[in-house]
């Protein structure tokens, strides 16, 4: 364990979202609970209640870690790829989003709910790398696509972002909802998240790029 308080309380901080984040892999929000983390971390509930003071607040941790992970995605494609044809760029977005499920699960839950719950400097931590993703995705887009105006890259990244709100649950279904589906006769296609992915951002560029 690293020396010094301000390092020690990162890794604690590390050590609880990422046991959070193991456990929702396979779990559901609800059904987690600030036990099952401290089980999976080996960390008492007292010491978690110490840096995270509602399960909320530790999801919202984990959700920030994932945006920050997707916008180190987005610097390395800047930096090694310095000119993209539309379906070039659609394609290496839909696959560093394909990469990032675990933040298109989390960006499917009740926001409300979830930002209601944690304290204020938790949610300004957690603002800040939400609008490093929208700064990252308007580099981006001023990089590869230069005769797009101010104005196009913003109704871009206000469509495409309400849009990742959904990817997860239109591409990860349980054999329940399937079945749901062919009861009710419902004649769905099922996308895959890279799939989705690609098809959205070809058609807002297509808006934009006339």
């Amino acid at each position: 364990m690293p020396k010094g308080s301000e390092e020690l309380t990162k890794a604690r901080k590390e050590e609880i979202v990422s046991a959070c984040g193991r456990l929702y892999e396979t779990m559901n929000f609800k059904d987690i609970t600030i036990k099952d983390i401290g089980n999976e971390a080996d960390i008492t509930r007292t010491l978690i209640y110490h840096y995270f003071q509602t399960k909320e607040e530790i999801f919202l941790s984990l959700l920030k870690r994932e945006y920050e992970l997707w916008n180190e995605s987005m610097r390395q494609m800047r930096k090694e790829k310095m000119a993209m044809t539309p379906l070039e760029y659609a394609e290496t977005m839909a696959r560093s989003l394909e990469e990032r499920k675990t933040l298109l699960k989390l960006l499917s839950m009740n926001h409300y709910d979830l930002e209601e719950n944690c304290r204020m400097e938790k949610l300004v931590e957690f603002k800040r790398a939400y609008g490093r993703s929208l700064n990252e995705v308007d580099k981006c887009l001023v990089q590869y696509f230069p005769d797009m105006t101010e104005s196009e890259r913003k109704g871009f990244i206000f469509s495409f972002f309400p849009f990742m709100f959904g990817i997860y649950p239109y591409t990860v279904v349980s054999e329940k909802q399937r079945k749901a589906m062919e009861l009710a006769h419902v004649n769905y296609v099922y996308f895959s998240i890279y799939d989705i992915t690609l098809t959205e951002i070809m058609k807002l560029l297509r808006s934009s790029l006339k």
